[in-house]
Formats: structure tokens, C-alpha cells, sequence
């Protein structure tokens, strides 16, 4: 169970940091936090969170690098709906607390790209094969450990927010996609941040089988 409400937990800080960064944004109209403030957010609890939970869980708090690592060969297939169930109640968590907490929001950090449905998608594809392609080359088995791992992984995703927040919103997690838009009602493109990491964390994943030893890529060396 402290595997799972690892997850849970540092799910809900990521959701409702970035997200809640977002929200405040969006009430304030930009005039304080600004778009940097927010992909400096996300980093920041990223990093956090990582160094908080990662030798516990693995800190992943992501859907989509759970089922990579699990293609990967790093982590068991049987558990990986118990830690999306898991992410998934921690994200819709923060994004419920949210909304008691600022009830003039109409987005609460929601993903609604401004780009065309499927610019957006191959967006947040090549965003998450990134982000993967980082986690995975710093990681042990399915545990992100190490003093490095944090930095290089919450550097990876401040910068993929600092550019690309404005157009897609830089989700690269589905159950931080899921929450915000199930609480705040804009679901009309939600496909495309569930199919599209998901896409881009397996591509990491076998590009890391192209490029390493399978061993490697499989937690073993």
C-alpha cells in the first residue's frame, strides 16, 4: 500500500501545483504568475516529488511512464492498474479541491490546445517521448534514485512547459489531462492527451532498445 498512496499523494502535489498554478493565472489574468511562473512550477514540484516518493514508487505519477516502464521490462504488468487507479484518484483529488478553492475558474489547468487537433497530438507525442527518454536513461529499474535523476527529470519539464504550455498546455500525463477536465467540463479533445503520451513514452522506450543494450533498457544494467 505505500507504493500506492505514494503515488497517490504525489500525484495529487503535481496536479495541484501545476494545475493550481494555472488556475491562479487564469483568475489573475497572467498578471503576477505569467506563463513562466507556471512551467517553473511544474518543475519545481516534479523535482520535489521525485526526490520525496522516488525510492518508494518509482515516482511516476504518470499513466503513461507506468505502462512504458511496464514495456520496458521494468515493472510488473499486474501493477500497473493499481498506480494508474492510484494517480488517477490523486489527480481528480487536486482538481476537486481546486475547484472548492477557486470556484470563479472555468478551466482549473484543463488542456485545450490551440493548435489543430492533430498538431496538438504530435505535440504532446514528441513532449512525452522526451520526457521518457529522460526518466529512462536516469532511472534504476522503475526507481527514478540518485541526485541527478530529480534535476535532469523536473528540468525536462520545466522546459517542455516554458515553450510549449502556450499551445498544447504541455500535459504529457493523462491523469493530469483527466482531472481538470472532468471537473471543469472541457473534455472535447481529452482523447488526444490520453492516446498521445502514452504513444510517446513506448516510442522512448524502443528507441532506448535501438540505441542501448536491451539489458539496459530493461533495468538490468
Amino acid at each position: 500500500m505505500k507504493k500506492y498512496i505514494s503515488e497517490l499523494i504525489g500525484t495529487f502535489s503535481l496536479v495541484f501545483c501545476g494545475t493550481g498554478a494555472m488556475t491562479v493565472n487564469e483568475i489573475t489574468g497572467g498578471a503576477d504568475l505569467t506563463h513562466v511562473g507556471v512551467a517553473i512550477t511544474w518543475g519545481l514540484i516534479v523535482m520535489a516529488m521525485i526526490y520525496a516518493f522516488g525510492e518508494i514508487s518509482g515516482a511516476h505519477f504518470n499513466p503513461a511512464v507506468t505502462i512504458a516502464f511496464a514495456y520496458a521490462k521494468k515493472f510488473s504488468w499486474k501493477e500497473v492498474p493499481k498506480y494508474i487507479l492510484a494517480q488517477l484518484l490523486g489527480a481528480l483529488l487536486a482538481s476537486v479541491i481546486l475547484w472548492v478553492i477557486f470556484p470563479d475558474s472555468e478551466y482549473y489547468g484543463a488542456t485545450i490546445p490551440v493548435l489543430e487537433p492533430w498538431r496538438a497530438f504530435v505535440l504532446e507525442l514528441l513532449l512525452t517521448f522526451f520526457l521518457m527518454l529522460t526518466i529512462i536513461n536516469v532511472s534504476t529499474g522503475s526507481k527514478e534514485v540518485g541526485v541527478m535523476a530529480g534535476i535532469a527529470i523536473g528540468g525536462v519539464v520545466l522546459l517542455e512547459a516554458m515553450f510549449a504550455e502556450p499551445m498544447t498546455k504541455a500535459s504529457m500525463n493523462p491523469a493530469r489531462s483527466i482531472a481538470p477536465a472532468i471537473v471543469s467540463g472541457h473534455i472535447d479533445h481529452l482523447w488526444l492527451y490520453i492516446l498521445a503520451p502514452i504513444l510517446g513514452a513506448l516510442l522512448a522506450v524502443v528507441s532506448c532498445k535501438l540505441v542501448k543494450d536491451d539489458s539496459c533498457c530493461d533495468g538490468e544494467c
